[in-house]
């Protein structure tokens, strides 16, 4: 026995088991998640204070003029907490690849991603229709107008839809799902934590859609394991962003 395994044999159980299981660290501080989760549920608390308070009978808000300054504030609040996720990546050594997957070797890989991506959301399309049925009606107050008019806004609408496929999957999908995973050591926590997470984060649009939401983000989650890659599930957020923007105008 040499003198390297002796230590190792003779060290805390708690050591041991650390270096056994590469899959138990942390992909970021702690206190990078806890800010990003702060923000998460600051943001949730406004959105369900606006449903809340609508002064509307239908709408969340009445929208008077162009939705473009709407549009960019809310590309740059993706990004910003895109960016607070790559600081926090960068302070634990985690590469950025670690958590969306490893690029594309050629146009097969491509195709194959889009295939499932655009399957996943047929299939929830259909789904989501059987779903909305048995939740009932909806009772919260509508965005319709937020939604995009004219080109410029559709423009910019689908760079929206863009930015919260690929910022949202690496914030929900990548960051919280691996490190709640390291965390808890369990990744049926790991999917539904973040899912949940995920669906109120989308308070503003009622009890209703947050169920949705949630059940698509606990979809992307299992997706994101199954493939352990977030580009489908990047691919599969932003069209069904662009289409469900498109198609209710």
């Amino acid at each position: 026995m040499t003198l390297i395994q002796s230590r190792v044999e003779n060290a805390p159980s708690s050591m041991r088991t650390s270096s056994m299981r590469p899959d138990r660290r942390l992909i970021a501080p702690i206190g990078n998640t806890v800010l990003l989760i702060a923000i998460i549920l600051l943001m949730t608390a406004y959105g369900m204070y606006a449903q809340h308070n609508a002064g509307s009978d239908t709408q969340l808000v009445e929208h008077r003029g162009s939705a473009l300054p709407l549009y960019l504030g809310l590309i740059v609040g993706e990004w910003a907490l895109f960016r607070l996720v790559l600081a926090g990546l960068r302070k634990s050594g985690t590469r950025m690849s670690d958590v969306i997957g490893r690029p594309w070797v050629n146009w097969k890989s491509v195709a194959r991603d889009v295939v499932l991506a655009l399957g996943v959301w047929a299939v929830w399309s259909g789904a989501e229709t059987l779903i909305t049925r048995f939740l009932g009606p909806d009772t919260a107050k509508g965005v319709d107008t937020l939604l995009p008019r004219g080109v410029a806004e559709i423009a910019a609408w689908v760079a929206l839809s863009v930015s919260a496929g690929i910022c949202e999957e690496t914030v929900f999908r990548g960051y919280l799902q691996q490190q709640i995973k390291a965390f808890s050591g369990s990744v049926v926590v790991a999917i539904l934590a973040q899912a949940l997470l995920f669906g109120i984060s989308h308070g503003y649009q009622g009890v209703r859609n947050i169920v949705l939401i949630t059940l698509l983000g606990g979809i992307y989650g299992l997706m994101a394991h199954w493939r352990r890659s977030l580009k489908p599930g990047m691919i599969a957020h932003a069209w069904t962003d662009v289409f469900s923007g498109l198609l209710a105008r």
